[in-house]
């Protein structure tokens, strides 16, 4: 997931569909989150960048740094601002989207759209026709048509504890939090195949008076990580310790045939946080301290937001500008 200065936020997802991603090198659903947020100041905009490229350049290539081995997925985005979100999945280059200006919506690894479609490719029920999965006499079920015959899985691991905290109007940042870091439900995993990257949680207020809100981590498995907050301003301080190392020309990513090597790519606060999950996951007593430390921190950066959010001052950007910086510091130190 990313967000951009314009209050757009993109959540991508690997997703299982009857047709396999190619293999061959083309963009990744990394590569059009990015792309998107490059150039898109609203969701919408950000949808029309993302499906203009997949016509042009396709979908396709290894999402690992594994050169034994090709992982390729077809890709699931949702994408908001602050007054409309939209739900972009997609099989190839073709497409189907929904829009949503209420309620709770999650992505996951199993398609979602059903009948509901407000926008799409426009040879998707066509191409759909013309490999058999649709007579075109049904009601087109982009879904049913779509998925694996096989697929019955349940979508989205995290979408019962969504609509329950819905119900009962609690939808806050710490509601998702919680959310990101539940274990048993599979919303959050830790397994020796599978790690929980780094987690983002936006709070974007309808209110353009008020700033977007992002709550990152910087590090993986949110069970284990700090939340702290960041908001765009101009003249932002950069977080050196919180940027991966830079290989230039002799990236893996920039060579061909790419992936050949896996270079270490853990930042300073990775790093640190290394010693902290396994001090966590070691020693009882000092992992509990540890622990309770970090959620200290964490609220403190909560409870400082929400005066933000619910003050009647206009917000001075100087005095944020170096807020995540202060607060990926602040973390480091305290794991040191």
């Amino acid at each position: 997931m990313g967000a951009n200065e314009h209050g757009v936020c993109i959540a991508n997802e690997a997703i299982n569909a009857r047709e396999p991603a190619s293999e061959t090198e083309a963009l990744l659903g990394m590569d059009l989150v990015r792309l998107g947020l490059e150039r898109g100041t609203t969701a919408k905009e950000a949808l029309d960048v993302i499906v203009a490229l997949l016509e042009e350049h396709g979908q396709g290539g290894n999402y690992y740094e594994d050169a034994n081995s090709c992982h390729s997925f077809q890709s699931a985005f949702l994408i908001v601002d602050c007054e409309e979100a939209w739900v972009l999945e997609t099989v190839g280059k073709y497409w189907a989207a929904e829009k949503m200006t209420e309620g709770v919506k999650c992505i996951c690894n199993q398609l979602s759209l059903t009948t509901k479609i407000d926008a799409e490719h426009p040879e998707l029920r066509s191409y759909a026709q013309s490999q058999g999965w649709w007579t075109g006499e049904d009601e087109f079920n982009f879904s049913e048509v779509f998925s694996p015959a096989d697929d019955h899985l349940a979508c989205c691991s995290g979408k019962d504890s969504l609509e329950k905290q819905e119900a009962c109007w609690v939808l806050t940042a710490e509601t998702m939090i919680d959310i990101l870091r539940d274990k048993a439900s599979g919303v959050c995993v830790d397994s020796e195949s599978f790690l929980t990257t780094a987690s983002i949680v936006s709070v974007l207020p309808q209110n353009r008076s008020s700033p977007c809100i992002h709550y990152f981590t910087g590090t993986p498995d949110p069970s284990r990580s700090i939340f702290k907050p960041f908001i765009f301003v101009e003249d932002v301080k950069l977080v050196p310790k919180a940027q991966s190392p830079c290989f230039g020309d002799d990236d893996p990513a920039k060579k061909e045939p790419r992936f050949q090597e896996k270079p270490d790519r853990r930042h300073e606060l990775y790093k640190a946080h290394e010693w902290a999950r396994a001090v966590l996951e070691s020693d009882e007593e000092q992992g509990q301290k540890l622990r309770k430390t970090m959620l200290e921190l964490e609220k403190q950066g909560l409870e400082a937001m929400e005066e933000i959010l619910t003050s009647s001052e206009p917000l001075d950007p100087t005095e944020v500008g170096d807020l995540f910086y202060d607060c990926v510091d602040t973390e480091i130190k305290f794991f040191k």
